[in-house]
């Protein structure tokens, strides 16, 4: 999967902006020009209630007491008025429905922005982690071809066995995302680890690991396994993403496999990092979460959740998008786009927001 297929999405998003926008500069234009309509109406009726009341002053001077004129005079200037208080009336009313459908589309608009700027987020989050999870592919397939790791695999005891641990522990040094490494042969059982003194896995099994199984199905040295995030009882219960290579024949991509080479990526810490890294500015109580392809928790910008809850997304088909709850809380989410060639795991970047203020 690649960047290159958001641009559709993004492309209408865009245009759903310039649609509320034209409305809104519609609707403010229909009640400008009701404005002005009802003013020009209501001062051609005040001149003539002006002109009415000048001829009843006459009227009224030249007939002195028998002027009953003025009565019907009086009485149009009454009908007038009762002419201006149905204008002004309907002058608010049009207006209070005009302006009311204005705020309405511009609630709209603002709360567009927002989700989409949410969206945005999500898809930064689950982008730095597939960046991250990419180095972490290369990694295991270039130390697959380490020769203490190969010598290891091909000839196991307890000389080879010390020497790839030094190694390994060497690597671990430099690269401080990692928990531990093993060497595995094509039995399961760990021939070697990098950390022996802290993580006394030298000698078990994990035969029935998902993550060894998929390995040795690996086609070639150029392949990989990335196994989703999971607690590993042999490191402590620790959350890891785990990684795995086939070590083949003097190091050859082509070679006959020999064992598995198994990187445990410290997965709590980094990603937590991530998460607690996205800036959400206003929407400081907002809730970043990275979620597996069945929505169970695997990041928590709180630490709530970790691998127990499942966010019930309503994703429609949809990659990416955002959506109000009953409760006026903002759902974003945004599908794992991959990286290079890392295809991603069906992982989303999830953000929840609580309702803005005065919505």
């Amino acid at each position: 999967m690649t960047t290159g297929s958001l641009a559709p999405a993004a492309t209408q998003t865009t245009d759903d902006a310039l649609d509320i926008s034209t409305l809104t500069g519609r609707l403010t234009n229909e009640v400008n020009q009701i404005a002005c309509d009802k003013t020009r109406n209501i001062q051609q009726i005040t001149g003539k209630m002006k002109m009415l009341a000048l001829n009843a002053l006459i009227e009224s001077a030249r007939a002195g007491e028998y002027g009953r004129g003025f009565a019907v005079v009086a009485q149009e200037v009454r009908d007038v008025g009762q002419q201006i208080e149905a204008i002004a009336r309907e002058l608010e009313s049009q207006l209070i429905h005009r302006t009311g459908d204005l705020k309405h589309s511009i609630s709209r608009m603002i709360g567009r922005a927002r989700g989409e700027r949410m969206t945005d987020l999500a898809l930064n989050a689950v982008e730095l982690i597939d960046r991250n999870l990419y180095e972490r592919t290369c990694d295991v397939r270039w130390w697959a071809t380490d020769s203490a790791v190969v010598d290891c695999a091909t000839t196991p005891g307890p000389d080879t066995a010390s020497h790839v641990s030094e190694r390994l522990a060497v690597i671990l040094g430099a690269y401080t995302v990692y928990l531990d490494l093993w060497l595995c042969d094509l039995d399961g059982v760990v021939l070697a680890n990098g950390r022996p003194d802290r993580f006394n896995v030298r000698g078990q099994s994990v035969a029935s690991a998902e993550w060894f199984r998929a390995a040795l199905a690996l086609r070639s040295g150029n392949d990989y396994v990335a196994g989703d995030v999971g607690r590993q009882p042999m490191l402590g219960n620790a959350q890891v993403a785990t990684y795995c290579a086939s070590v083949r024949r003097d190091g050859d991509a082509n070679g006959a496999p020999l064992g598995v080479l198994a990187i445990h990526f410290d997965w709590e810490a980094q990603a937590r990092a991530i998460v607690q890294g996205v800036r959400v500015g206003t929407d400081a109580n907002a809730r970043v979460l990275l979620v597996d392809s069945n929505c169970r928790v695997i990041a928590a910008s709180d630490g709530a959740g970790l691998l127990t809850e499942r966010v019930p997304l309503r994703l429609e088909g949809r990659r990416s998008g955002f959506y109000e709850e009953a409760s006026g809380t903002l759902v974003a989410f945004h599908v794992t786009p991959g990286y290079e060639t890392y295809a991603g795991l069906g992982w989303y970047g999830v953000i929840i927001a609580p309702p803005a203020p005065g919505a």
